[in-house]
């Protein structure tokens, strides 16, 4: 035990709730930690670690049971009897990794959850644990969520304008949609408001953002708790390059097509491409998907689309025959290198929070064709607050119609706007970088968070 402890500065148990987009920020901010000399030892679901592509990592990877090992929560008939489930048999398995690492050589100091799973917190105090919180979501999101969870702001929404401390004027439609479509998904609203029922009682607020993108609301916040800005949590090689080999997330649910992939990309000049990908989740209606195929084609534009299996036939019939010469679809990409890539000029997304750093973090200007949650608040501060992309406008059915599309595509790729967007998209990514690099915003706060670890260590 004496050795490990002067191996490393701390340990730290790092818990994510089990879904891609939660995944990728626990595992790149536990890198960070690790790279300021801090053991670590990442936590998922036996459900979700059985399904996921894992790659060299030297993280330490544990998992614990959800209730539902064979199928998490595709098994479970209810998306509130997965959460009530994963509450219940997610705590006693905790408590019991605590125990068995603990016992192990290098006991637990400190467990960092995502607050989807507060539960976690009352296991680390239990144990006399410091517990710290990281939202994975944007600090304006947060932000909207904590002030339904105080009750100042009042569902359903009945004003036109919304206004927050710290945010810009907001219509409801610009509202993460558990809020302005109340009651869609009350297990997923719950659970999202939910976040703040005993934050007060964590060591540490961490938010997955970093300063100089959304100074003005985590300067507000910081005056309900003290936050400390620790993102973009993007692979180092792709911004401050200071971890060796950390090239990738490392977990993956699909498996890329990276050859093809980049392959296709190679042959093609520096930003000529559009890139269309809506993450892992979303599942667009038939005509919705038709609609952005459609609008892909009458744009003229080479492109790379990523159409999961599941989602294939819902394209208009020899669509991908007929489009071969401008256009290249697969089942999955590898996200990262493809952004990075120099022939991608813009980026067609559902505006994840994920893949909205991404895309500030390349400086890959951007249309918005946000689906649910959060993605409609990230896709107004998209166009309209950093000024780096189009939220594309829908009709009366909520439909991105193909001219609209097409517009977007052009506007950003060839049009005037698009020029400021690009210059935007530039700027970003300067600041997203510097924030990561030593000295940054964002070092600076997780190397204070490890002090303040340390420190404490000391005084027990």
């Amino acid at each position: 035990m004496d050795k490990e402890r002067n191996v490393y500065r701390a340990h730290c148990l790092v818990l994510a709730y089990p879904a891609q987009g939660h995944i990728n920020p626990m595992m790149q901010f536990s890198k960070r930690l690790e790279h300021k000399g801090v053991k670590v030892t990442l936590v998922i679901t036996k459900s979700i670690s059985n399904t996921m592509h894992k790659e060299a990592t030297s993280i330490a990877l544990e998992t614990i049971s959800d209730g539902y090992d064979e199928g998490g929560i595709a098994q479970a008939e209810s998306i509130h009897a997965y959460l009530e489930r994963f509450q219940r048999v997610g705590s006693q398995t905790l408590v019991e990794l605590i125990e068995k690492v603990s016992s192990s050589g290098c006991p637990v100091d400190c467990v960092v959850y995502d607050p989807f799973v507060p539960w976690a917190l009352d296991v680390a105090k239990k144990f006399g644990l410091l517990g710290a919180v990281l939202f994975t979501q944007s600090c304006a999101v947060d932000n909207i969520y904590y002030h339904v969870h105080k009750g100042v702001l009042k569902l359903p929404l009945s004003e036109t304008e919304i206004l927050l401390p710290g945010s810009p004027p907001l219509g409801p439609q610009d509202m993460p949609s558990f809020i302005y479509d109340f009651g869609s998904y009350p297990a997923y609203f719950d659970t999202l408001v939910g976040q703040f029922s005993n934050v007060d009682k964590a060591d540490c607020v961490l938010v997955n953002t970093f300063y100089e993108l959304e100074q003005e609301v985590v300067d507000r916040m910081n005056k309900i708790w003290p936050l400390k800005t620790i993102g973009p949590t993007i692979p180092s090689m792709f911004l401050d390059k200071r971890l060796e080999d950390d090239k990738d997330y490392g977990l993956s649910i699909f498996k890329p097509d990276t050859d093809t992939c980049m392959k296709w990309l190679n042959g093609h000049p520096k930003g000529s491409v559009v890139y269309v990908s809506f993450g892992s989740f979303v599942d667009f209606e038939v005509e919705q998907m038709e609609e952005i195929a459609w609008g892909l084609r009458m744009s003229n534009r080479c492109f790379l689309w990523v159409v999961r299996e599941s989602e294939e036939e819902k394209l208009p019939k020899h669509f991908v025959e007929e489009t071969s010469q401008k256009g290249l679809v697969v089942r999955w990409c590898p996200q990262l290198k493809v952004l990075a890539h120099e022939a991608v000029g813009c980026f067609v997304t559902h505006c994840g929070w994920n893949s909205t750093l991404e895309g500030l973090s390349f400086g890959v200007p951007m249309v918005a064709v946000p689906y649910w949650s959060d993605q409609s608040t990230n896709a107004k501060y998209i166009m309209d607050v950093w000024k780096m992309g189009l939220k594309a406008p829908v009709d009366e059915k909520g439909i991105v119609r193909r001219e609209a599309a097409e517009h977007c595509i052009k506007e950003i790729m060839e049009g005037e706007r698009g020029k400021e967007i690009k210059k935007n998209s530039f700027k970003w990514r300067k600041l997203a970088k510097e924030a990561v690099d030593e000295g940054g915003s964002s070092d600076k706060n997780i190397e204070e968070f490890v002090t303040t670890l340390v420190d404490s260590l000391s005084i027990s």
